[in-house]
Parts: C-alpha cells; structure tokens; sequence
C-alpha cells in the first residue's frame, strides 16, 4: 500500500553503518529522495488547501437534468430573498440598501465558492441581532470592515480544517440559539411596527417597552394594522396553494395599500440604483484592534449558521455531500466581496436555504440565479422598493421568528429530561439577555458538565462473586469490578468506594470493563493499590485493555503492586492465584515488604 506522504520519514541512524553509505551517489540519492518527499508533501497540501476553497467540475455536473428546476428554485428564492433582505439590513442598523447589496454580492460568491450546492446566503436574523450592538458602538461606517475581517477568519478557519467542529455543538444548544435569536428579531421589530424608533445600543427587552412608552398611538395605531395585515398574509396564502411568494405578496398588498390611502407611515426611502464600485474601507491599525473581537464574534456566528444550514439542507434532499470546510471559506469570500461592496457579513440561510431544496434545487445555479434577480432589482425596481412601507417589513420578520422554532422541538426537548431543558433555557435566556456567543460558550459548558455527569454516573464498583464452586477461604478474597471511565470526574468516588472492603486478604480488581482511563484515574488506581498494600491486602490486576496501559504505566500503577506477576489476562488465573494466598495464610505485611515473598 502507498505511504502517504506526510507520514514519510527518513530511516533513522542507528546501529551499524549501512554499507550503502559508501557506494559514491548514494548521499545524492537520499538527499533526491529527501526533496522528493518534500516536493510530495507540498503538492498533497496544495491539492487539500485547494479542495476546501476552489470550485470544482463537480458542482455542476447534475446541471443538464436539473437546470429547469434550477432556475424555478432560482427565482422562487430571490421572491423570498428580497423582503428579507431588506428588513435584516433594517433591523442590523445598517440600512436597507446595505442587506440588499449583501444578498446580492454575498449570495452568488458564497454560492460558486461554498461547501453546499443547495445553500443560499445572505444577511440573516442572527447576524442583524449581533451586528445592531456592534453598529451602535462602531457607526454603520464600520460594518464594510467588520465584514472583510470575518471574512479572512473565515477563510482561515477552512483552510484550516475547522469545518467539522459544528457537530460538536449538541442539539439543545442550538435550539435554544434559535429560540433566543428569533425572540430577539420579533422584539427588534416592535418600534418599527410602533411606528417609532429606539435607543441605539439598548437592549432589545427595554427597547420594545421604550418603544411601547413613546409611540404616537395616532401612528402606530395604522402601523400596527399593516404589522396585522402583513402578518396574516403570510399565514394564510400558503394555505391556499403552497407555491404562492406570501411574503412578497403580503409586502406588495400593504405597498399599495399606504400609497392609494396615502398613510402617514415611516418608509424604506431612498435605493441605490446601481452596484457600488467595490473599494477597500478607510481603516487605521487602532480600529483593527478595537473591532477584532466583534470581527471573531461574527465569523464564529457565519460559522456555526452556515454549517448548520448546510447539514440541514443535506439532509433534506439527495443533493450531494456538503464540504464544511469549504462552505467556511466560501462564506469567507462572500463576506469579503460583500464588504468591499459597502455591504454586511453574510452566512448560509436556513430558511432560504430550505426554499430552494423545496422547490426542486439540484445545483448552485439556483443560489447564483436569486443573487442575479436581486441585482436586477437594485438597477430596475429601486424606485419601486422605497415606497415599502417599514412596518410591512416588521409584520414579515415577525411571521419569520415566529416560525423558527417549532413547538413540536420545544415540547419533545421538554420531555427529553431536565439537563435538557436546563441548557435549551439557559442558551436561550443568556442570547437574549446577554450575546449570541456568550450563549453558545455558556451552552457547551453546560452541555459538557452534564455530559460528564452522565459518564460519570455510569461509572462504579462492583462486587462479585467467585464463578463455579466455593472453598474455604473465598470469603477472604473480593472479586472487585469497576465499570465505565476512571477519570478526574469520578475518580475520588471510586476511591471511597474500594475503601469500604474490610476483612480481606486479597482484592482481584477487574478493568475489563473500563472505558477509559485518564492520569487523575490511574494515580487514584495507584492511590488505592497502595491503600490496599499497606493494610497486608494483596492486589491483583486484571484485564487492563492496551488502550489503557500506557497510561497506567506512566503514572505508575505497575509499579504500586507488590510484585509486577500480580497483572492477569485471565480472571480464572487471577482466582488461582488469589486461593494461593489464602492457602498460605493471612499476609503479613512486613514480610511482603521485606522479601516480596508471597507472589
């Protein structure tokens, strides 16, 4: 079989002299096979790099049976797209134009450069609720470079081979991410279907109840009808046939709505009606600093969203294997190119995303063609979009976060069991209360202390009995076994454990059972060995797995048994042995300690 090769090394010197040192070449043809080798593993890097960030033959290659369905989920996508993305650039503080050029730009290079071939990108509800802090310290100025900054973390981190980290965050946490974030979008929407405005930077909580305190109820009386009507819409035109765009029908209904009954309501405004020209944001090296950890903050958010986004759609429809690492640096790019455009961070949709796989997408042409139409939007409908009315856009993000948790997900996590419901609440409650990432960190900390609460309670001792026939004697001796992982967790409570066998002269402690064996186990092993020995109690050891006796070996727990031929593969060899002792009479300790006689 072929060594890979990184994993090639030259031989050693050691020992004699190989005699092919001396026939002339042979230092030329090592140091050949030496620049080989280095030539090898440079090019396997360069084709890993180069798979987990450049677009391959492969992406396309259902296109000629699919491509009508394609541009149907093409344009279905770009219908949804488009008041979504002008209220997530609303509601992240930037502004309408801003989401609108980020699902733009950000969608189609994310879509030729992603790990998905069904992912749609864009400005999210996620990344609106942790940029609308950051814009509120920084100005809507900074959002241009916060963008190209995730971006080049994002990038690093494909590169890097971090896509599979995702699947290590439990299902709880993301769900209780979920609800936090979509409770945070309905309260972000509440001074726009008020008709008023918050305080920049407060809480999205204070926020609704200030919004509450200052409304003009002559205003936000109309703006709460359109919030109404918008809503209801959404509600109920899929029940009359699925296929029906009911956010875009419900926005374009209130449209018209305020302009042929002319209501005093608050507006989009003002569209660009070209593209800018892509330019690099005016920054110095103090604001780098100061928006580093917002810029990681919202790579990780990109991160975490897109590849579950990703996993979800995979799921979904039989549309290829995702590349994680490659949707992280795909997601990159498209931050990167929707920053230089003036744009916002971007990420994979979900429930764009989910749109496009429903409506029969196969390959990325249906992801690139939604971007094309909302280009086709800027430099043809401009005019059209301003006249939207704001409150129509907070009825559509209202309809969405109330549909982004299930209650199906919160009643099973509620019968699942109480660690459950503790870290789907506290995630929750700390995204809302707190930030988005400090809820992710909070989670998986919790998730963590219950999952080694679970493994360790799975861990113990156990007594049994001597298999086949009793002698005298056998009470003297106790058949002793420990199950599940000996690690810092548990380590002192199996220590108290073994404590409590009295009045016997041999212990057989059994470690077939473990599942695993850390440096705080095996120096408990070692602790309890020792107890043993120094109350004239033998210790006998068997069956500890080659996984394990490496460690065990390091810490010493051989080294603790009075005698290294105390170790057995067989528990009845480990009898026998323990019924030789016994048959000698009680071990007397200061002997064992003198001659290691009683082996």
């Amino acid at each position: 079989m072929r060594q890979h090769p990184l994993l090639a090394r030259a031989p050693a010197d050691h020992g004699p002299r190989d005699e092919s040192a001396s026939v002339p070449g042979a230092h030329r043809s090592e140091k050949g096979a030496a620049v080989v080798s280095a030539s090898s593993r440079g090019s396997s890097l360069a084709r890993t790099l180069a798979s987990r960030i450049l677009p391959s033959r492969s992406d396309y290659a259902e296109l000629r049976s699919s491509w009508r369905v394609d541009l149907t989920a093409g344009v279905t996508v770009a219908i949804v797209a488009l008041p979504l993305a002008l209220a997530f650039g609303i509601s992240s503080g930037v502004s309408a134009a801003a989401g609108l050029v980020t699902a733009v730009v950000a969608g189609i290079v994310a879509a030729i450069f992603g790990g998905s071939n069904v992912q749609v990108s864009g400005p999210t509800g996620a990344m609106a609720v942790i940029l609308a802090p950051v814009v509120a310290a920084h100005g809507a100025e900074a959002v241009p470079l916060l963008a190209l900054m995730a971006g080049v973390m994002l990038v690093a981190m494909g590169l890097s081979g971090l896509g599979r980290a995702v699947s290590l965050i439990p299902w709880t946490v993301v769900e209780g991410f979920t609800l936090g974030i979509a409770t945070i979008i309905f309260l972000q929407q509440v001074p726009m279907a008020l008709g008023t405005t918050a305080t920049v930077g407060l809480n999205p909580v204070l926020a609704a109840g200030e919004a509450f305190g200052n409304a003009d109820w002559s205003v936000a009386g109309i703006t709460l009808a359109i919030v109404a009507v918008t809503w209801a819409l959404i509600l109920l035109l899929p029940k009359l046939h699925p296929a029906i765009p009911a956010s875009l029908v419900a926005v374009v209904v209130a449209t018209v709505a305020t302009a042929l009954l002319a209501l005093p309501v608050p507006t989009i405004g003002e569209l660009p009606t070209a593209l800018p020209a892509p330019s690099l944001p005016a920054f110095d090296v103090a604001q780098l600093g100061v928006l580093a950890m917002p810029a990681f903050s919202i790579a990780l958010l990109a991160a975490i969203e897109s590849l579950l986004s990703a996993r979800v759609a995979s799921r979904m429809a039989p549309t290829g294997p995702y590349s994680p690492d490659r949707e992280l640096s795909g997601q990159g790019l498209a931050s990167i190119a929707s920053g230089l455009f003036g744009g916002m961070p971007a990420t994979g949709a979900i429930a764009r995303t989910a749109v496009n796989v429903r409506s029969g997408a196969r390959t990325r042409v249906s992801a690139i063609l939604h971007g094309v139409l909302l280009l086709v939007v800027i430099y043809a409908g401009s005019a059209l979009v301003a006249h939207v009315p704001l409150a129509a856009l907070a009825g559509v993000l209202m309809a969405t976060s109330s549909r982004m948790v299930s209650p199906e997900t919160v009643k099973a996590i509620f019968r699942a069991s109480r660690a459950d419901v503790l870290i789907f609440s506290i995630t929750a409650l700390i995204t809302i209360a707190v930030d988005l990432i400090v809820a992710i960190e909070i989670g998986l900390v919790v998730a963590a202390i219950v999952a080694l609460k679970h493994v360790a309670d799975q861990a113990g001792v156990r007594r049994e009995e001597i298999q086949g026939d009793r002698i005298p004697g056998d009470e003297r001796i106790a058949l002793v076994r420990i199950d599940g992982a000996m690690f810092f967790g548990v380590a002192d409570r199996l220590q108290r454990e073994l404590d409590q066998y009295r009045g016997i002269e041999v212990v057989i402690i059994r470690l077939s059972r473990l599942s695993g064996l850390d440096a705080t186990g095996a120096n408990t092993l070692v602790e309890v060995i020792e107890t043993f020995e120094n109350r004239g109690v033998t210790v006998l050891v068997k069956g500890l797995k080659e996984e394990h006796r490496r460690v065990a070996d390091a810490v010493g727990v051989y080294r603790a048994l009075r005698d290294p031929r105390h170790v057995f593969d067989s528990i009845e060899d480990a009898v026998a042995h323990a019924r030789s002792h016994i048959e000698r009479g009680p071990w007397q300790g200061k002997k064992g300690k003198k001659g290691k006689a009683t082996s």
